[in-house]
C-alpha cells in the first residue's frame, strides 16, 4: 500500500510510519513538501484545520497514494490565552477525507506576545530556547512539558486518530 505523507518534517514523517506500521503490512512511503495554502502560522484552530486538509489532498492529487496524510500546526486563542493547536487530515484515493485534533497546550504569555507580532512559533521557539529545529524534534509541546509529550507523540496521536476512523469506515462496508 502507497502511503503519502505531505510534508518533509521529521516529526510528523515519523509519527505518520510510527501509527502505520503497527496496523498495515507492505507500506510504502512516499514523502511530499505539500502546501498547506494557510498563514506560515495559522492563527486559529479553523485555519489549522483547512492547513492539513490542504496537505492532505495536495498530497493526494501529487502522488495519487491510496491513503494521502496532511497535518499543520497552529495557535489558537481561547478566552485571551494562546495554545498550541494541531490537526491532522487524511484523504483516501477516493476522495474520502478523515480529519482529526490533537492536544493543545498554553503558551507562555512572552511566547505568545512574540506570536501576536507576527512572528512564527518555530523561529520564536528556537530563540528561547537557544536550539535549531525545534519544531523537526520536541516542538514547542515539548519544551513546555519536559519532553514528556513531544511533537511527534503528539502528532502520533492525532495519526492514530485518523487510522482509527479509516479502519472503522472499512469495517463498515
Amino acid at each position: 500500500m502507497e502511503i503519502a505523507i505531505g510534508t518533509t518534517n521529521k516529526a510528523k514523517t515519523q509519527a505518520v510510519e510510527a501509527i502505520v506500521n503497527q496496523y498495515f503490512e507492505k507500506v510504502t512511503f512516499t514523502y511530499f513538501k505539500a502546501a498547506s495554502q494557510v498563514s506560515d502560522q495559522p492563527m486559529t484552530t479553523e485555519e489549522t484545520r483547512l492547513g492539513a486538509m490542504n496537505r492532505a489532498n495536495n498530497t493526494s492529487t501529487a502522488t495519487g497514494a491510496a491513503l494521502s496524510f496532511g497535518l499543520e500546526g497552529g495557535v489558537t486563542e481561547i478566552a485571551g490565552e494562546m495554545y498550541v493547536c494541531n490537526w491532522g487530515a487524511l484523504i483516501l484515493a477516493d476522495g474520502t477525507i478523515f480529519t482529526a485534533a490533537g492536544a493543545q497546550i498554553r503558551l507562555p504569555e512572552e511566547i505568545a506576545q512574540e506570536i501576536r507580532a507576527g512572528k512564527e512559533l518555530g523561529p520564536v521557539m528556537e530563540h528561547y530556547t537557544q536550539r535549531l529545529d525545534i519544531r523537526q524534534g520536541a516542538g514547542a509541546v515539548g519544551i513546555f512539558t519536559q519532553g514528556i509529550v513531544t511533537r511527534q507523540s503528539m502528532f502520533e496521536h492525532i495519526v492514530a486518530l485518523l487510522v482509527g476512523q479509516y479502519l472503522f469506515t472499512l469495517g463498515r462496508k
